[in-house]
């Protein structure tokens, strides 16, 4: 009788962990696995990456955290958040209960972070930042940053010298709002000359399709604009097919990324300027830094990634952007 009970128990416990396996398998994805395939020993490293969206950037960001979690022997789980908060919410918890050493995200919004961040921290898991980081960085365990007030501003700095003092009207065709596009736009207005006036402000929700849209409203309303603020490049040749389309082959499109396709585009002249800043170097910065600081390492808790503004002089010098 008691060999029976304990047989039954043992069965009862394997069905329980493959229910568990089975529930949480439907809404993450194990990418990675690294030198430490057992998920139990002590010095194991296991990252959850919860990636904030589906543009060319977030796939771009997620084969580089995946890849350098390889180089690391960590293994990484993967969820995405599709813009929303509710849904990062969720994600973050769903990485909480499989308690994993340390969580990496790419937010949507560091408004509604706040709350993810301290129902992490509440667990015991910390988390690290990509892109942005919190104006309290004390709760975080870091975070790879990218000053996007300052890659608006450089964009800007380009349309002030082309410019050069004439008065010019400038559209802008921003993200989704919320963390990123809002520190873009912003840095991109403040930036701007006296000389340019922006006439136009619509969100393209990082959607080339929504973007489109909203640049033929645009040239339409502003037959004469000078130039034109992208948000990221998949929009900005959106923008640029609505311009042309329209007759509006000169206004110049000045944006953000630096793909191979961007870059392209600044060559040819489809785009006057772009400022790269490399997803790969923003992921694998975020992995090699969060295990780092684990292992109590001398690691920079804030690492600052390099921005370069690319034009037709120096598209030689812009970095990779995305893991081959």
């Amino acid at each position: 009788m008691q060999s029976t009970l304990r047989s039954t128990l043992r069965l009862s416990a394997r069905s329980r962990r493959a229910l568990f396996a089975t529930v949480a398998g439907s809404a993450l994805v194990l990418t990675g696995c690294g030198k430490g395939d057992d998920a139990g020993s002590s010095d194991s490293v296991s990252l959850g990456f919860v990636n904030g969206g589906d543009t060319n950037f977030h796939s771009c960001l997620q084969k580089a955290v995946e890849g350098r979690a390889k180089t690391e022997g960590a293994k990484v789980y993967t969820a995405n958040s599709h813009q929303n908060a509710g849904t990062e919410l969720s994600n973050i918890e769903d990485m909480i209960s499989r308690n994993v050493s340390a969580l990496i995200v790419q937010t949507v919004n560091v408004d509604s972070l706040k709350g993810d961040i301290a129902k992490a921290k509440a667990a015991g898991v910390p988390i690290y930042l990509t892109s942005v980081a919190t104006s309290d960085v004390s709760d975080i365990l870091g975070a790879a940053v990218v000053d996007l007030k300052k890659v608006g501003a450089e964009d800007a700095g380009w349309i002030g010298e082309d410019a050069a003092g004439k008065d010019v009207r400038v559209g802008i065709v921003a993200g989704a709002p919320g963390a990123a596009s809002d520190l873009l736009v912003g840095g991109f207005q403040d930036a701007l000359p006296a000389n340019a006036k922006v006439v136009a402000n619509q969100p393209g929700m990082f959607n080339p399709a929504k973007a489109q849209d909203v640049a033929e409203n645009m040239i339409q309303a502003n037959p004469d604009l000078d130039y034109a603020f992208v948000a990221n490049e998949e929009m900005a040749f959106a923008v640029r097919k609505a311009f042309d389309a329209a007759g509006a082959d000169d206004v110049k499109i000045v944006t953000v990324n630096g793909t191979d396709e961007g870059l392209a585009a600044v060559k040819s002249g489809e785009f006057s300027a772009t400022v790269a800043n490399s997803a790969k170097l923003i992921g694998e910065t975020a992995v090699k830094n969060a295990v780092g600081l684990l292992g109590n390492k001398k690691v920079d808790k804030i690492a600052n990634i390099p921005l370069v503004l690319v034009t037709k002089d120096n598209v030689g010098e812009a970095p990779q952007y995305c893991p081959k």
